[in-house]
């Protein structure tokens, strides 16, 4: 929304705030590399690579269809995300205590081809995937989904650098805005209950949700 309100193209603003995400990423694996590979090497390169593919083929779809195929959908995906992490404590005493790791990479997959398509509001979304299909505690959550949904905006970047008009000032100072709120985050975080947290995100979200569907 802000770079639309300064008059870049929708297209052009899509990909130029996948380019600036990825400083979100690099931040938090600066920070907290070793809390990111604490579920195990094998199951951290087994998102990795999932967010790669998702977030390609996100981008490829973008630069085939345009963005009206999710125009609809994409409100009411991220208010369903965010009303989800307000009863997340309740939906884990629900569950069976079992992670549900194939239908987890799964979900990521799609979660980061609507990262790489669309971007907005990826985050809530994969804050509800972990919630109800893993037993990631809140913070390493956190952690991951900065990580993740970076590989993931990295690849589309990519693409969209060779195919898609990109703002390169906008892009170069949210890349650095988001690289300090990577880095700092972690600390903050900490410090940060994890209610006051979940709310807060969701409260964001459901904003979004708002704003997208005005």
């Amino acid at each position: 929304p802000a770079l639309l309100a300064v008059g870049i193209s929708p297209l052009a603003a899509n990909v130029t705030n996948t380019l600036g995400a990825i400083g979100v990423g690099a931040g938090a694996a600066v920070r907290a590399g070793d809390q990111v590979m604490a579920a195990g090497r094998s199951r951290a390169w087994q998102q990795f690579i999932v967010c790669a593919l998702g977030g390609g083929s996100g981008a490829v779809l973008l630069l085939v269809t345009g963005e009206s195929v999710f125009e609809l959908v994409v409100p009411w995906l991220i208010a369903f995300a965010s009303l989800t992490l307000f009863i997340s404590p309740r939906l884990r005493r629900m569950s069976t205590g079992t992670e549900r790791w194939s239908l987890y990479l799964g979900v990521l997959f799609f979660v980061c081809l609507y990262g790489g398509y669309f971007g907005a509001g990826a985050g809530v979304l994969y804050f509800a995937v972990v919630v109800l299909l893993t037993q990631y505690p809140w913070p390493r959550a956190v952690l991951m989904k900065s990580v993740l949904l970076s590989i993931s905006n990295l690849v589309a970047t990519i693409i969209f650098i060779i195919f898609a008009p990109i703002d390169w000032l906008a892009a170069v100072i949210l890349f650095v805005g988001n690289l300090i709120g990577g880095n700092i985050g972690p600390l903050v975080q900490r410090y940060i209950p994890e209610k006051i947290s979940r709310w807060v995100i969701a409260l964001g979200g459901l904003y979004l949700a708002w704003s997208l569907w005005r």
